[in-house]
């Protein structure tokens, strides 16, 4: 069986196409949003959620990269939640602590189909990073759209860390690295006492 979608998603303020592969048989992830910082924290996810991941987006990036950031997560986690199908299988868990220099990020997350997002990363100065800007503050609402729209539990917490992009690259590569593990597949019954997920 075939883990893979892809959509489009587009209203007045972006536009944006999505294509994934949870297997990731060919390791190719190429993304373009128009905000450099946003699209290294992207191939995180492509990257060390051993997925191949496509993701073009244009934006309204004249008002700030508010819709572009939003948006990308809404889509992301529709095209992930179906790519996962009926998620037959799969270990449904998964958690762990990563380190990125002075960083260092506690994530856990449940593929349970129930939608809920925890968020205890805080910053001290916010500084925008790269150019165009991406405000750090929106990390925050990109994981919320798509744990929302995956149907996902995730918690990402800061446990050290004062650089700010240290900070934000760890939680990308820790969320991508437990979704790497959750949806490996063990056996071929959907894990959950409902029968679905």
């Amino acid at each position: 069986m075939t883990r893979a979608a892809k959509k489009q998603r587009t209203t007045k303020e972006t536009s944006i196409a999505i294509s994934l592969d949870v297997d990731g048989p060919t390791g190719v992830v190429a993304v373009n949003t128009g905000l450099p910082f946003f699209d290294h924290m992207l191939d995180q996810i492509g990257r060390h959620g051993g997925f191949d991941l496509s993701i073009e987006a244009t934006g309204d990036l004249h008002v700030d990269g508010h819709h572009t950031v939003e948006d990308t997560g809404i889509l992301l986690g529709e095209v992930f939640r179906e790519a996962l199908g009926d998620k037959a299988g799969v270990r449904r868990f998964a958690s762990g602590l990563f380190p990125l220099d002075e960083a260092l990020i506690e994530v856990a997350l449940d593929l349970s189909g129930r939608p809920y997002f925890v968020y205890d990363v805080p910053f001290g100065e916010v500084l925008p990073l790269g150019d165009p800007p991406f405000n750090p503050e929106m990390a925050e609402h990109f994981w919320q759209s798509f744990a929302t729209s995956s149907g996902i539990t995730l918690h990402v917490s800061k446990r050290a860390g004062v650089n700010t992009h240290h900070v934000i690259e760890a939680s990308f590569k820790g969320v991508a690295r437990c979704l790497r593990d959750a949806v490996r597949v063990e056996g071929s019954a959907v894990p959950s006492t409902k029968g679905q997920l």
